[in-house]
């Protein structure tokens, strides 16, 4: 039996390397599941706030928070269990009611489960004639654990809505998607 040559021993480690990852599957492939959520009006409303105007800029705020959101009939629904309440807790930088902020997440799933996330918003806020203010967001959600049968979520979700940073969230909607490691 002859030795391969020099030029074949790369091919054969390569070939050698492929082989492996056809033959192990399920150690680089995760079911992803698609999300969607329409969140209800009125299901999302501010626990807490404590805002310190920085005073370099009129209107310049930063904003500590807590937003509980109780969920009835529609709720989000990961991996076939539904989401039941969910908490942030999250800083903002906001000039004018537009700026940064980021939070991180609870939520309790009906069978006791967590998930946990952290969510970049961004927040632009317009000023009408009347004095009136409309401000919108946009986000992206970071899912980074889980207890029990989610310990391995992973996964990213965006969205956008409205908020009334006195009451609440409302047209909010994340669309995504997740899977669970082994």
């Amino acid at each position: 039996m002859s030795l391969p040559s020099r030029n074949l021993v790369p091919l054969i480690i390569a070939l050698m390397f492929v082989g492996s990852l056809v033959a192990a599957p399920d150690a680089w492939a995760q079911d992803k599941h698609k999300y969607f959520f329409k969140a209800p009006p009125g299901v999302s409303k501010y626990t807490q706030q404590q805002v310190i105007d920085v005073g370099n800029v009129p209107g310049h705020q930063l904003r500590i928070y807590e937003l509980h959101t109780k969920y009835t009939t529609e709720a989000p629904v990961y991996d076939g269990i539904k989401v039941v309440e969910a908490w942030a807790h999250g800083v903002s930088d906001y000039t004018n009611g537009s700026g940064r902020s980021m939070n991180y997440g609870t939520s309790l799933l009906e069978n006791g489960d967590k998930i946990f996330s952290t969510t970049e918003v961004l927040m632009h806020t317009v000023v009408g004639p009347d004095g009136s203010r409309k401000s919108r967001f946009n986000t992206v959600v970071t899912l980074t654990s889980g207890t029990g049968r989610f310990k391995g979520i992973r996964g990213t979700l965006r969205g956008t809505g409205a908020t009334d940073f006195k009451t609440g969230t409302s047209d909010a909607q994340t669309e995504g998607e997740y899977w669970i490691e082994k």
